[in-house]
């Protein structure tokens, strides 16, 4: 109960920040709007399913670093003791990890609805499967890039270094994840996908395990 109580108030700690500076929800918002209208002047109309699908996943994969990377990032040393003083490791990256899962939920649907109203989705699409795909992808991006940017925040240049750590990791995440697209894109039995979002649930369960195991460690630094 002590640990559940201190990634409440942490939690309820990030809101009170993004609601005061609401730098990840109107930046990311920003990015999503432009390069969409970008694409929408450059092509008018997508030639095929296969681009739209692939386009919509670029422009997530970007927005979601811009909007989590501020994780541990954007936060000065004197921040990072005095919250090293009130709370264990582990509520803090659990913390860190709900608040940007449903950050990138939240901005990933408003994203494609907004994608979706500029450019028409496929006819035979499923749009549940679909959607379960994009929920699945926030995921992802969300464990990954968090745990990214803890191991980056301490190390000098940590722009550069959280893409480098994070490349090898996100693209088999990318793989899988378009691959689940395309499938609802082509209608496909739901049974086909079974194994891609299972697949994507180890993947999500390994990178938060590898996270509750280091950061403790990193956090001592």
């Amino acid at each position: 109960m002590h640990l559940a109580n201190q990634v409440k108030q942490l939690i309820k700690k990030e809101m009170q920040l993004e609601w005061r500076s609401k730098y990840a929800l109107n930046g990311v918002l920003l990015y999503v709007v432009s390069t969409v209208f970008v694409c929408y002047m450059s092509f008018i109309s997508m030639p095929e399913k296969l681009t739209w699908n692939a386009l919509f996943w670029i422009i997530m994969l970007f927005a979601s670093i811009n909007a989590v990377a501020k994780s541990f990032l954007q936060e000065s040393k004197g921040r990072h003791l005095y919250i090293y003083t009130l709370v264990s490791p582990l509520a803090l990256i659990i913390a860190k990890t709900l608040y940007n899962s449903l950050l990138m939920i939240g901005l990933t649907l408003v994203a494609l609805a907004f994608y979706c109203l500029v450019f028409e989705p496929p006819a035979d699409i499923d749009y549940l499967m679909y959607l379960v795909a994009v929920i699945l992808g926030s995921l992802s991006f969300a464990t990954i890039f968090t745990m990214v940017s803890a191991i980056a925040s301490k190390a000098g240049n940590g722009g550069m270094l959280m893409a480098i750590l994070s490349f090898p990791i996100i693209i088999p995440v990318l793989i899988v994840l378009v691959k689940l697209a395309k499938n609802a894109i082509d209608g496909l039995d739901r049974s086909v996908s079974l194994d891609d979002i299972g697949l994507l649930l180890v993947i999500n369960a390994m990178v938060m395990s590898v996270s509750l195991i280091l950061f403790p460690y990193l956090w001592r630094d």
